[in-house]
């Protein structure tokens, strides 16, 4: 355990030491989903020379489960969910009421997706209230007169500055919203277009491109040679960011927040020429930031951070199972070891169903003729069925209401899975605990503290998951994955719980749990790479250090090594090792995820348990544990 004595003398140490002289000016570059081993010198020349004259961070931890909205809760707080209090993406929060940014009626009876500014005000308000059980870096910032913009992807930058109570203090400006009401005045004054609120941004600056589809038109091509849909959108949000924010609002603290290339590597996979394109477009945006910054005198006045929120995997099976495939003008053909993945997305509710449970997902019929599984044989997982006159794969499976007796919500999200037992009957979660590991489409299970140590699992608190206001799900299963495994030239693959994606994170894979962080500044040592473990919940704790502001008792800790004058790396000890649950389950019947009605067996396998992956960092009596990855094991 951290001592708390000694960090309150360190932070205060720390602090009368920093403010001899005005802090400089910081600015979080977040590139959504950007994976470190993507930095090179062809594809991202600008962020590669970061990491070679700035500080390289070769260690960098996503906060597990590796989502988006997960992550943005960690860079607000520096804490896990277990402090915070928040899910996100997609969670289950019935006692809500509101509508999303377009104005509709949101049905928080359905679990929902939290990427929307209005959905997260909703949720924040009310008997569902409050987003966050703690408090967050903007406002301690606004608490000290210091400046703050919040840039890009509606929802994690939206949720940096959720409560919008500093004025012009604290700009926000994402995709579908501006904040405060007389910044947007200014801004059509100037003759700078607004966002257009939409349901699928189809309109407006950020409005996105459309998408190269394959001949069934519900499953994107992930051969197309088109450039990223989202890089125009991007371009308007920076261009506003350096002309209209930075040299006239000059906010002490910024955070921009991207959505490249995150939401192209779920339509076209990691590795795709789409992907790239993303990345390379971001890259041109960081050059955009930093020539601005040097034309207006203030490059040497700044501390740049680059990180993303998470790695990113491509969706797909074990490749024995579901070989990968050639793909020419839309059409999957015969097995092709260079080929792309064709297979990888499943559905739990759908699955549970076929088991006896009562699952519902909040999700209607889902028709996924391609991504649902392509066997070896070329027989496809989930035959097509007629619904309505209308081709489906899974029928809907919607939460009633009244819910029945013994219900599981099931919240998708992709590379983990939440799933709520509104009745809490510990009985039917033992029960969904066995199944979810008879299943392999399932990997790594986490179990709410108050059902108590089931076989071959994990109590939800050792990984910061469970939240003292009960507001963690029963369960929280993670995605099965193969982080060997190569597509498109990228390693990394795992199943996919969440809608029709060829790209996905969220699971417990080192692939999705390894992200980027670089920075440069007059803070920041130069020419430096950082081997010690460091985390997402690090960077707002450091950045309130360089601010001269406080943020005691955080679950993340202050980079002090990666600091001018700061502590040499030999002062900290790093230890790693494998935890095991407590007992295996064993006399499970292990079911391929080639037969959604569990008719195909695994032969000779029965007993589960799970390697979990930790490394200790040791600095004199503090100690901070990073998850590196955990993945089940099946024998």
């Amino acid at each position: 355990m951290r001592s708390k004595f000694k960090l309150l003398i360190l932070n205060t140490c720390l602090f009368i030491s920093s403010a001899i002289a005005a802090p400089h000016q910081v600015i979080i570059f977040v590139w959504d989903g950007m994976r470190p081993d993507a930095i090179s010198p062809s594809l991202t020349p600008n962020l590669y020379a970061l990491t070679q004259e700035g500080t390289d961070f070769v260690d960098h931890h996503s906060t597990y489960p590796t989502f988006t909205m997960m992550n943005a809760a960690s860079f607000a707080t520096g804490d896990f969910m277990g402090k915070t209090g928040f899910l996100g993406n997609t969670f289950w929060s019935p006692k809500a009421v509101g509508a999303n940014s377009s104005g509709r009626v949101v049905q928080f009876s359905q679990p929902v997706f939290t990427e929307d500014y209005r959905i997260l005000q909703d949720l924040n308000s009310g008997a569902a209230g409050p987003l966050f059980d703690v408090n967050t870096l903007f406002n301690l910032a606004h608490a000290a007169g210091l400046k703050t913009a919040a840039v890009g992807k509606s929802g994690p930058a939206f949720l940096q500055d959720y409560q919008q109570k500093s004025g012009m203090n604290g700009i926000v400006f994402d995709e579908k919203h501006v904040y405060p009401p007389l910044f947007a005045a200014e801004l059509t004054q100037e003759g700078v277009p607004l966002p257009i609120a939409t349901p699928k941004q189809s309109t407006g600056p950020t409005a996105w491109g459309p998408i190269v589809m394959m001949k069934n038109g519900v499953t994107s091509d992930p051969s197309a040679t088109s450039v990223s849909p989202y890089s125009t959108a991007n371009q308007y949000l920076m261009q506003v960011y350096v002309n209209q924010i930075l040299p006239v609002q000059h906010p002490d603290l910024s955070v921009i927040w991207l959505r490249n290339p995150d939401t192209t590597e779920h339509v076209y996979g990691v590795g795709s020429p789409s992907m790239r394109s993303a990345v390379q477009a971001q890259d041109q945006l960081l050059g955009l930031l930093i020539d601005h910054l040097k034309s207006l005198h203030q490059w040497q006045n700044t501390d740049l951070i680059i990180v993303s929120d998470h790695g990113h995997s491509n969706v797909s099976g074990p490749l024995k199972l579901f070989p990968l495939r050639s793909i020419d003008h839309g059409v999957v053909w015969g097995q092709d070891p260079k080929g792309y993945s064709v297979s990888g997305n499943f559905r739990p509710a759908d699955l549970l169903t076929r088991a006896g449970f009562k699952a519902y997902d909040g999700v209607g019929a889902m028709y996924d003729p391609i991504l649902s599984g392509v066997k070896a044989d070329g027989n496809t997982v989930y035959p097509q069925i007629k619904i309505n006159d209308k081709p489906e794969t899974t029928p809907a499976y919607l939460v009633p209401n009244p819910l029945p007796h013994d219900a599981i919500v099931v919240a998708n999200n992709g590379g983990s899975t939440y799933f709520y037992v509104p009745d809490h009957n510990p009985q039917l979660v033992a029960k969904l605990v066995r199944y979810l590991q008879s299943r392999e489409e399932f990997d790594v299970i986490f179990v709410n503290d108050q059902y108590g140590v089931l076989p071959g699992t994990f109590p939800m608190s050792l990984v910061r998951l469970e939240n003292a206001e009960g507001r963690s799900p029963a369960v929280i299963a993670g995605s099965s994955y193969d982080a060997a495994a190569t597509v498109t030239g990228f390693k990394g693959i795992e199943f996919n719980s969440a809608n029709v994606s060829r790209g996905m994170h969220g699971s417990f894979s080192p692939i999705d749990v390894q992200a980027t962080l670089v920075a440069e500044g007059p803070d920041f040592k130069t020419h430096f790479t950082d081997t010690l473990p460091t985390g997402n919940v690090d960077v707002p704790v450091t950045v309130a250090y360089l601010l001269h502001l406080k943020m005691p008792g955080t679950d993340g800790r202050l980079l002090l090594e990666a600091l001018k004058n700061g502590e040499p790396l030999n002062a900290y000890q790093v230890k790693t090792q494998v935890i095991h649950p407590v007992k295996p389950a064993k006399n499970l019947v292990m079911l391929l995820p080639t037969s959604p009605d569990g008719k195909d067996i695994d032969p000779g396998l029965s007993n589960y348990t799970i390697d979990l992956q930790v490394t200790t960092l040791t600095h004199g009596r503090d100690q901070d544990l990073y998850f590196d990855s955990a993945k089940a094991v099946r024998y």
